[in-house]
């Protein structure tokens, strides 16, 4: 799952996309927001879908989303196969349903556009039966079916266009080049014509030029008809060559078809199937059946543990000896009634395993016959000419021929060998029907001296003794391999468990060493911003105050300002009024008069000009103060920022372990 959010994350943030999601953001969000990028992807697919999903009904919106699921030929996971269960998740925005069809669809967004491209023309429209009966009905609906069909016309050879390899440019290119070809053949032959005119007889020497063209294109099919020809005569004589022997063959077959034999040797076919059917066959399938019920045992049993095998080799030694005591018992009470039957069994034995073997090599030379067979037939198979013959060339011809001599002479070595097994198997079928009547004997024999020496049953539970023996062995040789193959699984697994230890070892170290060093910073961090914080505020109250005293000094400038013009004007006024009703007083009058406000004026601007430099210091540490609080916030923001990477840091070596 993890894999599969991973890549709708990358897909996502790729073009045309570009949602910039990480895992974290993406599994968080809403549903509404999750079907919302679903509906992005089928837009991106299909443009018809584009649109706000909020602006749309539920229903709709699933009813869509389903019609278009269905054209793209999307399959809901085994556990979602419900139809009801899928349109329930898919109303809801269910993760489960959402991100397994984000997951398919862009897997193969451009494999899917192609196909919401063709669905728009190759979908047919369901017209009722009962609407057809109308003629003009049903003549538009084929004239739609002929067009959907010369669309797939069109668009097969669209494609095949644009997979040539060709371009327009270079049919462009080579048509030209073609054209200047021609221009230049044009402009020989014209001169070559005014060469020939010049020469006495052209006419008749161009016609016998014609003539020994005609004949030497006569002459090289002449030549290919011939060789056509050579090759069916050969054909021919191989097919003459072939019905010749199959006769032969049959001939053969048909001198040595007196009923006595064919019944022989049908007798013998019917026994050995009847052997392979009734013995052979159901005894591998029976076999076949305990070996996959036991591994199936095997496969259902939880996992054992070390404590669990030691149990079952104690069992097992345990099995083992009394298995030998009985063995050393039974060795004791030998007597000579048991050689005799020890004897009898053990050519029994070697009977069946020759019977079984014979059986194996009858059945793999047949399985060689029947694909030498179906070998001839795909050669007889071939491909062939226009007129109806076999196309073999003549290195395969021979090849054929002597691979068809060495199956023959393999064949009939095979056939000689089946014959002289059918024989050997009749000898053998013979001799334990003979052996058989003895065994029936002999155990009468045992039976009536058990009951009078008052052990009956006594061969009987000395055979299911034996039986359930050889079983035992076979049981123990079966555990044996499968405590070896837990043994052997069980010592994968550590060394997976030590290797991913290992190899995780480092990674932890690491991990150890950068988690206390975030600690270390983030401990930092908070010692930093407890002193910025404080420092901030501070410097907060003083910028307030400092505002507040350069707001009133510029009001104050500003009034002064207004003053000193206010007095500068009056000051000319009162010289001019001075000047146009004093005129009879003496100028030192005025000029006195005139300097006395020249220097109240003067010593106004000095006050001016002193508060001015005040002014302009303080907004200059006001400057300052703005700078001073730019870096404290640049200083913040990067503070931030480590922050954010230590604990994303953090994140991963927690992720790391879990892994």
């Amino acid at each position: 799952m993890s894999e599969q959010l991973k890549f709708i994350v990358e897909q996502l943030n790729k073009e045309p996309f570009k949602k910039n999601f990480n895992l974290i953001t993406f599994d968080s969000l809403e549903p509404m927001q999750l079907l919302q990028i679903l509906n992005d992807v089928l837009a991106e697919i299909d443009p018809k879908q584009a649109l706000d999903i909020r602006e749309e009904m539920p229903e709709q919106t699933v009813k869509r989303m389903c019609a278009l699921l269905g054209m793209l030929k999307y399959r809901p996971p085994g556990n979602l196969s419900d139809v009801s269960t899928f349109r329930q998740g898919l109303v809801t925005g269910s993760k489960p349903v959402v991100h397994p069809i984000l997951h398919w669809l862009l897997q193969r967004v451009t494999e899917l556009k192609k196909r919401a491209y063709l669905a728009r023309f190759l979908v047919k429209l369901e017209v009722p039966a009962e609407f057809l009966q109308d003629d003009i009905i049903n003549d538009t609906y084929h004239q739609y079916e002929e067009l959907v069909e010369g669309f797939k016309t069109y668009h097969k050879e669209c494609e095949q266009l644009r997979t040539s390899g060709f371009s327009t440019a270079e049919i462009r290119r080579d048509i030209s080049a073609m054209e200047e070809e021609k221009d230049q053949l044009i402009k020989r032959v014209e001169r070559l014509k005014k060469r020939v005119e010049s020469v006495s007889n052209h006419q008749r020497m161009l016609e016998q030029a014609r003539q020994l063209r005609v004949e030497k294109e006569r002459e090289e099919s002449l030549t290919h008809q011939k060789q056509e020809q050579r090759n069916q005569l050969f054909q021919a004589e191989q097919r003459l060559q072939r019905s010749q022997q199959q006769l032969k063959d049959l001939r053969q077959a048909a001198a040595d078809a007196n009923p006595e034999s064919l019944m022989k040797r049908l007798e013998e076919e019917i026994k050995i199937n009847s052997y392979m059917v009734s013995e052979k066959l159901p005894k591998e399938l029976e076999g076949m059946r305990h070996t996959v019920q036991y591994l199936q045992k095997v496969a259902s049993e939880p996992a054992m543990g070390q404590a669990d095998l030691q149990e079952l080799e104690d069992k097992i030694k345990e099995v083992d000896y009394q298995i030998n005591q009985l063995i050393e018992k039974r060795m004791m009470r030998n007597d000579p009634m048991d050689d005799k039957l020890t004897l009898y069994r053990q050519q029994a034995s070697i009977i069946i395993r020759r019977k079984e073997s014979k059986a194996e090599e009858l059945q793999e030379a047949r399985e060689e016959l029947a694909a030498a067979e179906r070998e001839l037939r795909q050669r007889t198979n071939q491909p062939q000419a226009s007129d109806g013959e076999e196309v073999i060339r003549g290195d395969e011809l021979k090849r054929l021929v002597v691979k068809l001599r060495s199956r023959g002479t393999v064949f009939k070595k095979k056939r000689q060998e089946i014959t002289e097994l059918k024989a050997e198997y009749g000898v053998l079928q013979r001799t334990e029907e003979i052996l058989r009547q003895r065994h029936e004997t002999i155990q009468q024999k045992l039976q009536t001296v058990e009951a009078e020496k008052g052990i009956s049953g006594y061969s009987d539970t000395q055979e299911e003794l034996e039986r359930v023996s050889a079983i035992k062995s076979e049981l123990d040789e079966k555990k044996g391999r499968t405590l070896d193959d837990m043994s052997e699984m069980v010592k994968k697994l550590n060394s997976v468990i030590v290797e991913k230890k290992s190899a995780l070892a480092p990674i932890i170290k690491e991990l150890r060493s950068l988690r206390q060093r975030c600690q270390e910073l983030s401990q930092e961090y908070e010692e930093k911003k407890v002193q910025y914080e404080s420092c901030a505020a501070g410097l907060e109250s003083n910028r307030s105050k400092l505002e507040q005293e350069v707001k009133a000094l510029r009001e104050e400038t500003a009034q002064e300002e207004n003053q000193y013009h206010y007095i500068n004007t009056m000051s000319e006024a009162c010289i001019l009024k001075i000047i146009c009703h004093l005129k009879k007083n003496s100028i030192n009058l005025l000029i006195t008069l005139f300097l006395c406000e020249l220097q109240k004026l003067r010593e106004k601007q000095k006050m001016v000009r002193e508060s001015h430099s005040d002014n302009m210091e303080q907004m200059k540490m006001w400057q300052d103060l703005e700078q001073l609080m730019e870096c404290k916030k640049q200083c913040f923001i990067r503070a931030q920022s480590q922050a954010s990477i230590g604990q994303v840091i953090q994140e991963g070596g927690e992720d790391r372990l879990v892994l």
